[in-house]
């Protein structure tokens, strides 16, 4: 068999992705000519099939950013086909269901893909129907088990509860890794609580990190004037480190203060932080201060660090 090159293989994967995307009709402005969108469709195919989902379930199995999944449960709300019910197990939680609307959006839709794929097969013979099944099959297991490998972790916004995590995490990390008091503690209290106090959602942004329905990392963007906006509370559990997540955390930062306009991001840190410091020398952040202080129990050094946007 020849030797194909990587260009080669590109090609070739590209060129199956328009083929079978053509073929099952993705392409189309609603799918399975319905109203919905791909995305819409899929998640009313979830909620059909299983129960007790939240919208981080959801964002965790269709691989969805937190914000656009948040936007089109809205969406499907104000069209009367989804509905939030708090978990009686654990209130903060609100689990998703389908409506009865969203019930007969289901079966339209469930329906109508059974007689598409029939249609697709039926166009087949009995040979050519199990050739295409064992080479999906093979395709599955492939990239299955390449996925299983790829971003293990979602991004969301934060809950009722989160932001006593991200206090207690930060006071408990910091003084095994550390050493430092509990004045670090009352410190990251603080900011927590005048994000909560004063957020201002246009140019603010907490994101919660989770990884098999556990919070594992957080990160806040605040508003320091019109023009500059201050990355603060970066933190990653220690058994997530290596996957990403802390460059992650810090490229949402920069896209959002980027998308609202800041001319500056900047971030205050200290000189012991290294795997951090090393995260913010990647993502383009320049070291512009130093200044020893004692804090914490220990004498530092604190750095300040900018990006221009």
């Amino acid at each position: 068999m020849e030797l194909l090159t990587l260009d080669d293989r590109i090609r070739a994967v590209r060129h199956f992705n328009r083929l079978f995307t053509r073929r099952i009709g993705v392409l189309r402005e609603g799918l399975l000519n319905s109203s919905y969108s791909l995305t819409e469709a899929r998640i009313i195919f979830e909620l059909g099939q299983r129960r007790d989902l939240t919208a981080a379930d959801l964002g965790r199995e269709l691989g969805l950013d937190a914000g656009y999944m948040s936007r089109i449960l809205a969406r499907l709300e104000q069209q009367e086909l989804i509905e939030r019910v708090r978990s009686e197990a654990d209130g903060r939680q609100r689990i998703l269901y389908l409506t009865s609307q969203g019930e007969a959006a289901f079966t339209l839709l469930d329906q109508r893909s059974r007689e598409e794929v029939s249609e697709l097969l039926n166009s087949l013979g009995e040979d050519e129907q199990l050739r295409l099944l064992k080479a999906m099959e093979t395709v599955e297991s492939i990239l299955d088990r390449g996925l299983k490998y790829a971003e293990p972790f979602i991004l969301r916004a934060p809950e009722p509860g989160d932001m006593g995590w991200v206090t207690y995490r930060h006071g408990v990390l910091y003084k095994q890794e550390y050493g430092w008091d509990e004045s670090f503690e009352a410190l990251v209290a603080e900011i927590v609580a005048g994000f909560i106090n004063n957020y201002q959602p246009e140019y603010e942004r907490c994101w919660i990190a989770e990884m098999n329905g556990e919070i594992v990392g957080s990160v806040f963007v605040v508003k320091s004037s019109e023009t500059v906006a201050k990355l603060r509370l970066l933190l990653v559990e220690p058994r997530t480190r290596g996957l990403g997540l802390g460059s992650r955390l810090v490229e949402e930062c920069i896209r959002f203060a980027r998308r609202r306009g800041y001319q500056k991001l900047m971030l205050w840190t200290n000189d012991v932080l290294v795997d951090a410091r090393h995260i913010y020398a990647r993502a383009g952040f320049k070291l512009v201060e130093q200044e020893p202080h004692h804090s914490f129990g220990y004498d530092l050094i604190g750095e300040t660090w900018e990006l221009i946007l």
